[in-house]
């Protein structure tokens, strides 16, 4: 098996060069200057030949700092060098008025001074040109803010946008004075000065204003005391336009203007400070959803808002921002980019340092096979159908240990040894130093770490084990875990970090090659989000002091089926016409083919090697995966079916139809399915098939389940919890610790536990354990949203009077008053502290009341229980039609073995069958009835009815004609599943070849009929019985063996099988063709009580080999029960078999 092909990184010299083109006389006096990690003279003359011009290259060196700190630039960082030095450049090109020399002599004086210059020449700023998405994001946000009021607008981007300039290009064309920008992540303050820096300065008349650490000393930061100051020494050459204010969300949460306790960031607040004209969110996906930033955010007075987030998924935005507020650029959108840049451009590809990432997807189930092969029995056994599940594979038990431990052994050795897998070769190994592994469960992320420090090769990497609930606002956490990363990849070759959850967003690491998928992750946005951990850019530097840029990243995941669908769901659901399952197959294909161009997948081939999908690949292959499944279970799959919802809309004959399939051959008879023309009424069905109870029903039943004695007494124990907490307070008069925790706990019970109570009496068993557990969850969500927002506002009132009560008698000290004065003065607030936490609590219990918060929360338990209600109905009867089609889709591989060929469809399937077989193989023992062809064409197919009278008979015209949908059978599995039952059939064929452990029967499930296949160790023992009662009877050319009431036809290809390899035969028959034809012709005979049995037995016993055929064979269709029933079968036999 060939080895996969990975490649991360390439070897690259970071480089800055200088040219002239002496024959274009406007460019005499001027030397273009750019930036290439490839090959300088490629990189020229991309740009010269194009327009046919002679160049001369005077210089390329290493663009690496010679004095610390060391690292590496790119051009821009000398032109901004070049332009503090007054040297004069062509707008929007990279030619400059220097001599190459002198420009050659500046660039050295460069990397030892890293571009400081005397003060007088360092206020120059480099101009820029947005690219055009970023011009079209600030076009599309100006529009929407001109047109909405207080609008609020997300940049939804993938890293490396530019979102930095562009958001100042989108403030500078507002004309905004006043700009604030708030991040959770102060680490990304010195990109926001940068790019102010860089770009703007303070030519343009904003000032930079800012506290944080790590910018707060940048020479044109200014705090705010500095900026108001500045503003107060307005001349002329001061011009001032605004100021763009930093701030870390941190810092504006410890402010007593925003629930902290600290006087600082007033300027910022509605209270006292301005009105401000955009807020700016950065990583607007972090952090951003608990009471205290909520809190902080409602005490900003701002005309507009733009939200930044670097993880570039409409779901995540949805809920929040419709459509037209929302800038997408997405992963496809930047790597389109890169590929269709023009080379000729004098500009480097700005997105070439942007990897490309690659999807590897194993077929990780093979090692639980034996599980998959029990599903075989489930329609006679209810057992439930087996689906490999990551999640489910990792499972540990209470001691912490996995519970499929032998199976975990054997992946890792897998991962380690066979060289598909990314870890298989020391080559490999090197390519992936350190990568990315998110599993499910903490307590899987552990037991795995102790595995891999055990395991022979795991145990050169250093284990970092980063496994937290991932929760957005556990910043702690999630710091601690990416320092312990970091500085791991500083001291160790190699690292494999174990996550649950933790660093997936927010965070950048770029030595990460790969991302391991060992979590059933379904929702394509985490999914996604996941994988570009892997993606950020890199450039490595070795021991010698050489530089390896990463061009390609890796994704490596076990589950294909659940991969192929999210890959399919995230190239269609970012663009409209294909979102949310829209558009057609060929559509949905073509965006797929196109995001393969840059996210190539490679999935595994029939015999198990590595090759690159292609979009229909991609597409159908979880459907094949399934076709796989539905063989080995002999057909009995829900994955044969499709559009089960569509049974609510059939009419009774088609219900009747499913009724009339059974699935158990000595039954206990399956229920009938329960629908009529009114279930999908009953069930409160849309037009999508899923349950929506009507807005007024639930607010009808809710009234009537709860009403105003149950309301009347959450309004009783709400007004007590109330009373018994300002009781409280008079004891306690500074706040505790848990205080808000408190309140929640306190105001949510009596909601909570009253509702639920009454729910549990209401609705008793169809209220089950976990959905409890769900609605109180949520009917706490909702009391504590109104708690933390009023307490948030509390914290920030009463912050306000310490400040000011600390501030009276520290005046009142200072002036000499008296001890009782003081007194006095402490009392007067304790008591004014006491009554504004009265009323934040009175004002809860308001809120409560006038939100009508427990009605709301009533009414969420009524739609909750009522729709599960339903849905388990719903299930139930879904899961009814599946158990009566599997009595009729075991009748599949029975048909295939007898009529089918590579060839059959689910379109043709039924002109293979002839009718009468067709009937007879499918007749339900209880009644007696069959299905007909017609009656399965409509079930594949749908089609026209006409509803009937009373006294059943159809009433003929338009108003009564209806359509059924129909197309109950999955058909792109139903064809995949034939071609691998073929496929089975071939492989099986040769029942000479002792090395099978299965036959074709191992995958036709015995019939409702007189159809029930002997194990072939049954048969092999009986014939060794045979042999043992009549010694050397196989060695015996003259004799004869007879199966009069062959079932398979497996004793005959036993019995031909032992003739076949006796040596005496053989000696007497050299030819393999003679000795088979005179076993056939004069040895062997058999007899098939149906025609479809015979069929099956006649292809089974003469189907071994394709180039061997036999002249004359004793195999007939006979029913011979009946002559030996009346005493007639050696006559019979002799007159079937001409004896």
């Amino acid at each position: 098996m060939a080895a996969i092909n990975i490649k991360t990184a390439t070897k690259v010299v970071p480089q800055c060069y200088a040219y002239t083109t002496p024959g274009v006389p406007s460019h005499n006096g001027w030397t273009k200057i750019g930036f290439t990690e490839r090959d300088v003279e490629t990189r020229i003359n991309e740009q010269t030949h194009t327009v046919g011009v002679d160049h001369k290259t005077w210089w390329h060196l290493r663009a690496a700092y010679m004095t610390e700190p060391f690292g590496t630039f790119t051009d821009k960082d000398f032109h901004a060098y070049l332009k503090k030095l007054g040297i004069s450049r062509e707008e929007g090109t990279e030619w400059f008025q220097i001599e190459p020399n002198t420009a050659k002599s500046d660039f050295v004086d460069f990397t030892q001074n890293h571009g400081v210059v005397s003060d007088d020449d360092a206020d120059a700023v480099i101009p820029y040109r947005l690219r055009d998405e970023q011009n079209e994001a600030v076009e599309k946000t100006m529009a929407y803010f001109h047109s909405h009021e207080n609008g609020e607008f997300l940049w939804n981007a993938k890293p490396r946008f530019g979102k930095t300039l562009s958001a100042y290009d989108l403030c500078n064309r507002l004309d905004a004075t006043n700009i604030l920008i708030v991040t959770n992540r102060p680490a990304i303050a010195n990109s926001w000065y940068s790019d102010y820096e860089t770009f703007f300065g303070p030519q343009s008349g904003y000032v930079f204003v800012s506290n944080v650490d790590g910018i707060k000393d940048k020479k044109y930061v200014y705090s705010r005391e500095g900026y108001l100051d500045k503003l107060r020494d307005f001349n002329e050459d001061n011009e001032v336009k605004g100021c763009i204010e930093f701030v870390s969300l941190q810092d504006l949460k410890g402010s007593i203007y925003f629930g902290g306790q600290y006087d600082k960031l007033a300027e910022l607040s509605a209270e006292k400070g301005i009105q401000w004209d955009i807020l700016i969110v950065d990583e607007a996906h972090e952090g951003v959803d608990t009471y205290k930033t909520d809190t902080a955010f409602n005490h900003i007075k701002r005309k507009w808002t733009l939200h930044l987030s670097g993880t570039p998924f409409k779901a995540l935005a949805n809920d929040k921002f419709p459509e037209d507020a929302i800038y997408n650029w997405t992963y496809a959108d930047e790597q389109k980019k890169k590929r269709d840049w023009d080379d000729s451009s004098e500009i480097e590809n700005p997105y070439e340092n942007l990897p490309r990432l690659c999807l590897y997807t194993y077929q990780m189930s093979d090692i639980v096979r034996d599980k998959v092969q029990q599903g075989i029995e489930l329609a006679d056994n209810d057992v439930e159908e087996y689906a490999f599940d990551l999640n489910e594979f990792f499972k540990t038990n209470e001691s912490g240990k996995f519970v499929h431990d032998d199976d975990v052994n054997k992946f890792l050795d897998a991962l380690t040894t066979q060289e598909k897998f990314p870890f298989s070769t020391p080559e490999l190994r090197a390519e992936l130093k350190h990568t990315f592994w998110l599993l499910n469960r903490v307590s899987s992320a552990k037991a795995l770490a102790k595995k891999l420090e055990l395991h022979p090769v795991f145990k050169d990497y250093k284990i970092i084990l980063a496994a937290g609930d991932g929760k957005l606002d556990d910043d702690d956490e999630n710091e601690k875990a990416f320092d312990r990363v970091t500085s791991a990849i500083k001291e160790y070759d190699k690292t494999i970090t174990l996550s649950v959850g933790q660093l997936t967003t927010g965070v950048t690491i770029p030595e990460w090659t790969a991302v391991l998928m060992l979590s059933n992750m379904a929702s394509p946005a985490l999914y996604m989000q996941a994988a570009f951990r892997a993606q950020n850019p890199c450039l490595f530097h070795d021991a010698q002091g050489n530089s390896y840029r990463k061009k390609n990243a890796y994704v490596f995941d076990f589950d294909p089926a659940r991969t192929l669908t999210i890959f399919e769901q995230f190239a269609n659901d970012l663009i409209p016409e294909t979102s949310g399952d829209k558009g057609d197959f060929d559509q949905r294909k073509q965006h797929v083919r196109e995001l393969l161009n840059f996210f190539p997948v490679y999935g595994e081939d029939d015999q198990g090697s590595m090759i690159e999908l292609d979009a229909e690949n991609v597409l159908t292959i979880p459907r094949h995966i399934h076709a796989k499944e539905v063989v080995e279970r002999g057909f009995m799959s829900n994955f044969l079916f499709a559009n089960i919802s569509g049974i609510f809309g059939a009419p009774k004959e088609i219900i009747d139809i499913i009724n009339g399939m059974q699935a158990i051959e000595e039954p206990a008879p399956l229920k009938p399915v329960d629908v009529d023309e009114d279930t999908a009424s009953d069930l409160s069905l849309n037009d999508k098939g899923e349950v929506e109870i009507p807005k007024e029903q639930v607010i009808g039943t809710a009234s009537e389940l709860f009403g105003e004695k149950v309301y009347g007494d959450i309004d009783d124990k709400l007004a007590a919890a109330v009373e018994d907490i300002t009781k409280n307070v008079e004891m306690t008069k500074d706040p505790k610790k848990d205080e808000l925790k408190e309140l929640q706990e306190k105001f949510s019970k009596p909601v909570a536990n009253t509702l639920m109570d009454s729910a549990r009496q209401q609705y008793g068993c169809d209220l089950k354990k976990s959905t409890q557990n769900q609605l109180e969850k949520k009917i706490q969500e909702t009391t504590n949203t109104v708690v933390s927002r009023e307490y948030g506002d509390y914290t920030i009132r009463d912050h306000k009077l310490v400040k000011e009560r600390d501030d009276r008698i520290h005046d009142a000290q200072r002036s000499g008053a008296s001890m009782q004065d003081i007194q006095k003065l402490d009392d007067e607030y304790s008591q004014r502290r006491i009554q504004g936490y009265k009323d934040m609590v009175q004002s809860i219990q308001q809120k409560l009341h006038d939100d009508e918060t427990v009605k709301k929360a009533a009414e969420t338990i009524v739609e909750t229980v009522e729709t599960e209600k339903l849905n388990n109905q719903k299930d139930s009867i879904e899961g009814s039609v599946r158990d009566h089609l599997r009595g009729f889709s075991r009748t599949i591989p029975a048909f295939l073995m007898a009529y089918g060929d590579e060839n059959t469809t689910l379109a043709n399937f039924d002109s293979l069958v002839p009718a009468d077989v067709f009937w007879e193989v499918t007749v339900n023992p209880q009644s007696g009835e069959g299905v007909t062809l017609d009656q399965f064409r409509m079930l594949r197919d749908g089609g026209d009815y006409y509803q009937k009278d009373d006294n059943g008979n159809e009433i003929r015209d338009e108003e009564h004609k209806k359509h059924f949908e129909g197309h109950l059978f999955d058909e792109v599995v139903f064809n995949d599943a034939v071609v691998e039952f073929m496929k089975k059939r071939k492989e099986l064929a040769n029942y000479f070849d002792g090395t099978h452990k299965d036959d074709i029967f191992t995958y036709i499930p015995p019939q409702q009929t007189n159809q029930i296949f002997t194990p072939k160790k049954v048969v092999k023992e009986m014939v060794d019985r045979l042999e043992k009662e009549n010694p050397g009877c196989f060695d015996d050319p003259n004799a004869t063996f007879a199966d009069l009431y062959m079932k398979s036809g497996m004793y005959i290809t036993e019995i031909v099988t032992r003739l076949f390899q006796s040596k005496r035969m053989k000696a007497l028959f050299p030819d393999d063709a003679e000795r088979l034809n005179h076993i056939f012709a004069k040895q062997v005979y058999g007899c098939a009580p149906t025609e479809i049995i015979y069929r099956i037995c006649l292809r089974y016993i003469l189907g071994f080999d394709d180039e061997i055929h036999i002249d004359k064979y004793n195999i007939k269709l006979c029913d011979t029960l009946e002559y030996a029933k009346d005493g007639t079968i050696d006559e019979a036999m002799e007159k079937l078999f001409d004896l």
